[in-house]
């Protein structure tokens, strides 16, 4: 079997690798990996440091047609993890989101066709639903992205839903809540804020900080990602939630007593343009049909994590530059 992961030296794309090749995936037990990553800002080498077997790297666009169709030759699993994905980068430059999550989707779709691939699973977000009040949403709710980040996921969603729709190909979505874990760029708000504090800086939160994320360890997601690999249903979405809704603030408080600091240690900053209230993914499709639960209490997955990113400054601190 010959697996490829699009994004694999990211934060999440890299778990799915070491575990995968860790024999944490039984039934992918002994595949082929090929890693196809750009390496752009966010994707490093040394979050596959490690690997035994080590993957195949190749470095590459995905929205290189000519690159794409030669990883994609002899393919029969991929899993689309690369993405810009930074909200706030999008907000200041839409174009490199439209460009990477859109048309690099549509060129792996494209030649994953061509190839034959029997299983694309697309990985995104629950942000492409927009916000919601109360409950949680169902995979069969309308898309209604705000940010121009958002829309690009969504609009990659359709292209591989219109590719099983069109030509068949076993395409299956996945659209997971808020991760968190260990080698996660630090512009995302937990290592950001773990490593500011680690440094004696303060934590910008947004607005009234009551804005409300559903937290998802990253071990999880991956699991629940290889479950729709393995079982899931051609041409279906599944949502991948954590079970743990905190407010931003609630979660700054959490990681604040995490370091020993105080609310001193809070920068109040204006709100982010267009930002969505609440988030929440009903996940009861995938724990029915494939039988997903979430394995990592938040408490203790949060703990790991805070102390990962105290024990690999080395790591972290050339990304903040």
């Amino acid at each position: 079997m010959r697996v490829v992961v699009t994004g694999g030296a990211g934060f999440i794309g890299s778990h799915y690798v070491r575990s995968l090749l860790a024999g944490a995936y039984p039934a992918f037990a002994g595949a082929d990996v090929v890693v196809l990553d750009l390496l752009t800002y966010a994707g490093t080498l040394s979050n596959l440091a490690g690997c035994d077997p080590a993957p195949r790297f190749v470095r590459g666009d995905i929205r290189d047609p000519a690159t794409v169709a030669e990883v994609m030759t002899g393919t029969d699993v991929v899993v689309h993890f690369a993405a810009e994905s930074h909200v706030d980068r999008s907000i200041t430059g839409a174009a490199d989101f439209v460009s990477t999550n859109v048309l690099g989707t549509q060129v792996l779709l494209q030649a994953a066709l061509d190839a034959k691939v029997s299983r694309f699973v697309h990985v995104s977000t629950d942000e492409v639903y927009g916000s919601i009040d109360e409950g949680a949403w169902t995979e069969d709710h309308p898309l209604e992205p705000n940010s121009p980040y958002s829309a690009s996921k969504a609009s990659s969603d359709l292209l591989a839903r219109s590719y099983h729709r069109t030509h068949g190909l076993p395409v299956c979505i996945t659209r997971c809540s808020n991760n968190y874990g260990p080698h996660q760029f630090p512009e995302k708000v937990i290592p950001l804020f773990v490593s500011n504090l680690l440094d004696g800086a303060k934590v910008p939160l947004y607005g009234d900080g009551l804005n409300v994320r559903d937290w998802l360890h990253v071990d999880d997601h991956c699991a629940g990602i290889q479950l729709v690999a393995e079982k899931g249903r051609d041409g279906e979405v599944y949502n991948i939630g954590g079970g743990t809704e905190l407010t931003n603030r609630d979660l700054t408080y959490r990681l604040l007593a995490a370091v020993g600091a105080d609310e001193s240690m809070i920068e109040p900053v204006a709100d982010r343009l267009g930002h969505d209230r609440r988030y929440s993914v009903d996940w009861s499709k995938i724990a029915g049909e494939l039988g997903y639960a979430p394995q990592v209490p938040f408490e203790q997955g949060l703990a790991a994590t805070v102390a990962w990113y105290r024990d690999n400054r080395a790591w972290w601190e050339p990304l903040k530059g």
